[in-house]
Protein backbone atom coordinates (compact mmCIF):
# COMPACT_ATOMS: atom_id res chain seq x y z
CA UNK A 1 0.00 0.00 0.00
CA UNK A 2 1.56 3.42 -0.79
CA UNK A 3 2.13 6.00 1.92
CA UNK A 4 1.59 9.59 1.57
CA UNK A 5 5.01 11.15 1.03
CA UNK A 6 5.78 14.03 3.44
CA UNK A 7 5.39 17.62 2.15
CA UNK A 8 8.93 19.59 1.34
CA UNK A 9 10.84 16.44 -0.41
CA UNK A 10 12.59 17.02 -3.68
CA UNK A 11 11.98 13.84 -5.99
CA UNK A 12 15.10 12.31 -5.13
CA UNK A 13 14.38 12.09 -1.65
CA UNK A 14 9.90 10.89 -2.04
CA UNK A 15 11.65 8.33 -4.48
CA UNK A 16 13.93 6.91 -1.65
CA UNK A 17 11.12 7.58 0.92
CA UNK A 18 8.50 5.63 -0.99
CA UNK A 19 10.58 2.47 -0.12
CA UNK A 20 10.65 2.94 3.35
CA UNK A 21 8.23 2.13 5.88
CA UNK A 22 7.15 4.91 7.59
CA UNK A 23 6.56 2.79 10.96
CA UNK A 24 9.90 2.21 11.20
CA UNK A 25 11.66 5.49 11.02
CA UNK A 26 14.91 5.49 13.72
CA UNK A 27 13.72 7.75 17.06
CA UNK A 28 17.34 8.46 17.32
CA UNK A 29 20.00 9.43 14.34
CA UNK A 30 23.34 10.33 14.96
CA UNK A 31 25.52 11.54 12.47
CA UNK A 32 29.33 11.99 12.08
CA UNK A 33 30.26 14.97 9.85
CA UNK A 34 33.30 13.98 8.50
CA UNK A 35 34.94 14.34 4.71
CA UNK A 36 35.35 18.40 5.34
CA UNK A 37 39.10 18.41 4.82
CA UNK A 38 39.22 15.71 1.92
CA UNK A 39 36.52 17.97 0.25
CA UNK A 40 38.18 20.55 -0.24
CA UNK A 41 41.91 18.95 -1.13
CA UNK A 42 40.11 17.51 -3.42
CA UNK A 43 39.54 20.94 -5.22
CA UNK A 44 42.47 22.49 -4.41
CA UNK A 45 40.59 24.74 -1.80
CA UNK A 46 41.87 25.48 1.49
CA UNK A 47 40.44 23.24 4.15
CA UNK A 48 38.05 26.11 6.04
CA UNK A 49 36.19 26.25 2.42
CA UNK A 50 35.36 22.09 3.58
CA UNK A 51 33.54 23.68 6.67
CA UNK A 52 32.05 26.37 5.09
CA UNK A 53 30.27 23.85 2.04
CA UNK A 54 29.51 21.55 4.72
CA UNK A 55 26.62 23.75 6.53
CA UNK A 56 24.40 23.61 3.31
CA UNK A 57 24.62 19.52 3.96
CA UNK A 58 23.65 20.27 7.91
CA UNK A 59 20.52 21.84 6.37
CA UNK A 60 19.53 19.71 3.65
CA UNK A 61 19.86 17.12 6.38
CA UNK A 62 17.72 18.27 9.04
CA UNK A 63 15.07 19.84 7.31
CA UNK A 64 14.69 16.16 6.15
CA UNK A 65 14.90 14.59 9.48
CA UNK A 66 12.31 16.66 10.46
CA UNK A 67 9.86 16.26 7.49
CA UNK A 68 9.93 12.45 7.46
CA UNK A 69 9.67 12.34 11.54
CA UNK A 70 12.99 11.81 13.16
CA UNK A 71 12.33 12.10 16.82
CA UNK A 72 16.06 13.09 17.29
CA UNK A 73 18.94 14.30 15.82
CA UNK A 74 22.74 14.50 17.27
CA UNK A 75 25.40 15.82 14.73
CA UNK A 76 29.21 15.60 15.69
CA UNK A 77 30.30 19.25 15.25
CA UNK A 78 33.24 19.94 16.63
CA UNK A 79 34.92 17.10 19.15
CA UNK A 80 37.24 17.96 22.46
CA UNK A 81 39.93 16.88 20.48
CA UNK A 82 39.88 19.13 17.50
CA UNK A 83 41.08 22.03 20.45
CA UNK A 84 44.29 19.65 20.38
CA UNK A 85 44.78 18.64 16.86
CA UNK A 86 43.69 21.68 14.43
CA UNK A 87 45.24 25.22 14.48
CA UNK A 88 44.13 27.89 15.98
CA UNK A 89 43.07 29.21 12.53
CA UNK A 90 41.43 26.57 11.76
CA UNK A 91 39.78 26.40 14.84
CA UNK A 92 38.89 30.07 15.07
CA UNK A 93 37.48 29.91 11.78
CA UNK A 94 35.03 27.20 12.91
CA UNK A 95 34.22 28.91 16.01
CA UNK A 96 33.13 32.49 13.62
CA UNK A 97 30.92 29.39 11.65
CA UNK A 98 29.37 28.17 14.23
CA UNK A 99 28.13 31.86 15.65
CA UNK A 100 26.97 32.26 11.74
CA UNK A 101 24.77 29.36 11.42
CA UNK A 102 23.46 29.71 14.55
CA UNK A 103 22.08 33.29 13.35
CA UNK A 104 21.21 32.24 10.20
CA UNK A 105 19.69 28.67 11.06
CA UNK A 106 17.11 29.80 13.65
CA UNK A 107 14.08 30.59 11.56
CA UNK A 108 14.61 27.69 9.44
CA UNK A 109 14.52 25.46 12.85
CA UNK A 110 11.84 27.39 14.09
CA UNK A 111 9.99 26.81 11.13
CA UNK A 112 10.26 23.46 10.96
CA UNK A 113 9.20 23.14 14.66
CA UNK A 114 12.87 22.19 16.08
CA UNK A 115 14.13 22.28 19.34
CA UNK A 116 18.02 23.01 18.92
CA UNK A 117 20.19 21.86 22.07
CA UNK A 118 23.93 21.06 23.00
CA UNK A 119 26.11 18.16 24.60
CA UNK A 120 29.42 18.95 25.58
CA UNK A 121 32.32 20.65 27.61
CA UNK A 122 30.55 23.72 25.90
CA UNK A 123 31.41 26.08 29.07
CA UNK A 124 34.84 25.75 27.44
CA UNK A 125 34.20 27.36 24.07
CA UNK A 126 34.63 31.16 23.72
CA UNK A 127 32.30 33.30 25.82
CA UNK A 128 30.36 35.06 22.56
CA UNK A 129 29.97 31.67 21.31
CA UNK A 130 28.45 30.19 24.15
CA UNK A 131 26.22 33.39 24.16
CA UNK A 132 24.88 33.07 20.55
CA UNK A 133 24.34 29.18 21.51
CA UNK A 134 22.38 30.26 24.70
CA UNK A 135 20.37 33.00 22.43
CA UNK A 136 19.32 30.22 19.83
CA UNK A 137 18.34 27.73 21.96
CA UNK A 138 16.02 29.75 23.76
CA UNK A 139 14.64 31.09 20.44
CA UNK A 140 13.64 27.36 19.77
CA UNK A 141 12.52 26.27 23.54
CA UNK A 142 9.43 26.48 22.87
CA UNK A 143 9.24 24.06 19.71
CA UNK A 144 7.71 20.63 19.62
CA UNK A 145 9.38 18.89 16.93
CA UNK A 146 12.65 17.20 16.30
CA UNK A 147 15.52 17.47 18.90
CA UNK A 148 18.31 18.62 16.98
CA UNK A 149 21.70 18.24 19.47
CA UNK A 150 25.23 19.88 18.42
CA UNK A 151 28.07 18.11 19.83
CA UNK A 152 30.40 20.74 20.80
CA UNK A 153 33.74 20.41 22.58
CA UNK A 154 32.39 17.06 22.78
CA UNK A 155 34.26 13.48 23.88
CA UNK A 156 32.47 10.49 24.99
CA UNK A 157 35.17 9.61 27.01
CA UNK A 158 35.21 13.29 29.03
CA UNK A 159 31.36 12.32 28.92
CA UNK A 160 31.62 9.28 30.55
CA UNK A 161 34.18 11.14 33.58
CA UNK A 162 32.21 14.10 33.66
CA UNK A 163 29.09 11.43 34.58
CA UNK A 164 31.30 9.43 37.04
CA UNK A 165 31.99 12.43 38.57
CA UNK A 166 28.56 13.87 39.09
CA UNK A 167 27.76 9.88 40.55
CA UNK A 168 30.03 10.67 42.95
CA UNK A 169 29.38 14.46 44.02
CA UNK A 170 25.67 13.11 44.17
CA UNK A 171 26.56 10.55 47.07
CA UNK A 172 28.76 12.93 48.95
CA UNK A 173 25.94 15.56 49.09
CA UNK A 174 23.53 12.57 50.13
CA UNK A 175 24.89 11.09 52.95
CA UNK A 176 28.68 10.14 52.30
CA UNK A 177 30.17 8.46 49.42
CA UNK A 178 29.24 4.81 51.44
CA UNK A 179 26.06 5.94 49.68
CA UNK A 180 27.27 5.82 46.23
CA UNK A 181 25.30 3.78 43.68
CA UNK A 182 27.14 2.89 39.89
CA UNK A 183 25.00 0.90 37.64
CA UNK A 184 23.67 1.41 33.85
CA UNK A 185 21.00 3.14 35.07
CA UNK A 186 22.77 5.49 37.45
CA UNK A 187 24.88 6.12 34.50
CA UNK A 188 22.50 7.10 31.84
CA UNK A 189 20.54 9.51 34.40
CA UNK A 190 24.16 11.38 34.42
CA UNK A 191 25.25 11.53 30.79
CA UNK A 192 24.65 14.56 28.89
CA UNK A 193 22.39 13.26 26.47
CA UNK A 194 19.99 11.73 29.49
CA UNK A 195 16.82 13.29 28.09
CA UNK A 196 17.41 10.89 24.89
CA UNK A 197 17.10 8.12 23.52
CA UNK A 198 20.00 5.60 22.29
CA UNK A 199 20.84 6.17 19.28
CA UNK A 200 19.27 3.48 16.74
CA UNK A 201 20.87 4.50 14.17
CA UNK A 202 24.79 5.67 13.68
CA UNK A 203 25.75 7.27 10.41
CA UNK A 204 29.58 8.13 9.44
CA UNK A 205 30.24 9.83 5.91
CA UNK A 206 34.07 9.77 4.45
CA UNK A 207 34.07 6.23 3.99
CA UNK A 208 36.34 5.78 7.58
CA UNK A 209 35.60 2.99 9.65
CA UNK A 210 35.80 4.46 13.25
CA UNK A 211 33.69 5.97 16.29
CA UNK A 212 35.73 8.75 16.93
CA UNK A 213 35.16 9.17 20.45
CA UNK A 214 31.34 9.76 19.54
CA UNK A 215 28.56 8.76 21.80
CA UNK A 216 30.34 5.30 22.61
CA UNK A 217 27.92 4.40 25.61
CA UNK A 218 24.71 5.33 24.16
CA UNK A 219 25.54 3.61 20.33
CA UNK A 220 25.66 0.01 22.13
CA UNK A 221 23.53 -1.13 19.64
CA UNK A 222 23.00 1.21 16.87
CA UNK A 223 23.36 0.00 13.70
CA UNK A 224 26.04 1.98 11.93
CA UNK A 225 26.15 3.35 8.47
CA UNK A 226 29.27 4.53 6.80
CA UNK A 227 29.20 6.16 3.30
CA UNK A 228 31.86 7.02 1.10
CA UNK A 229 30.10 10.64 0.35
CA UNK A 230 32.30 13.07 1.82
CA UNK A 231 30.00 15.64 4.22
CA UNK A 232 29.55 18.72 2.06
CA UNK A 233 28.07 16.62 -0.52
CA UNK A 234 26.07 14.83 1.90
CA UNK A 235 21.83 15.38 1.87
CA UNK A 236 18.58 15.04 2.54
CA UNK A 237 18.44 11.94 0.06
CA UNK A 238 21.61 10.35 1.50
CA UNK A 239 19.99 10.50 5.28
CA UNK A 240 16.98 8.67 3.62
CA UNK A 241 19.25 5.81 1.74
CA UNK A 242 20.60 5.46 5.33
CA UNK A 243 17.54 4.67 7.05
CA UNK A 244 16.63 2.32 4.19
CA UNK A 245 19.97 0.38 4.78
CA UNK A 246 18.57 0.44 8.59
CA UNK A 247 15.41 -1.02 7.69
CA UNK A 248 16.56 -4.14 5.80
CA UNK A 249 18.44 -5.17 8.92
CA UNK A 250 17.50 -7.34 11.85
CA UNK A 251 17.92 -5.71 15.54
CA UNK A 252 19.50 -8.17 18.21
CA UNK A 253 20.36 -6.39 21.02
CA UNK A 254 22.61 -9.83 21.56
CA UNK A 255 19.96 -12.26 21.95
CA UNK A 256 19.17 -14.87 19.21
CA UNK A 257 15.64 -13.71 17.60
CA UNK A 258 15.06 -10.52 15.72
CA UNK A 259 13.68 -7.58 17.86
CA UNK A 260 10.97 -5.68 15.90
CA UNK A 261 11.53 -2.34 15.39
CA UNK A 262 8.33 -1.18 17.14
CA UNK A 263 9.60 -3.26 20.36
CA UNK A 264 12.42 -0.84 20.37
CA UNK A 265 10.15 1.73 21.85
CA UNK A 266 10.55 -0.30 25.20
CA UNK A 267 14.11 0.64 25.56
CA UNK A 268 15.89 3.10 26.63
CA UNK A 269 13.61 5.85 26.56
Amino acid sequence: MRHAIPAGLDRHEAAVYSRLDPGQIPRHIAIIMDGNGRWARQRHLPRVAGHQAGVAAVRSTVETAARVGVGALTLYAFSAENWKRRPALETGFLMRLLRKYLKQEVPTLNRNNLRLEYIGRVHELPADVRERMAWAQAATAANTGMRLTLALNYGSRSELVDAFNAIVRKAASNGGIEHLRIDEDAIHEHLYTSHLPDPDLLVRTSGELRLSNFLLWQSAYAEIYVTETLWPDFRGVHLLEAVGEFQRRERRYGGIETVHHEDTKARRK
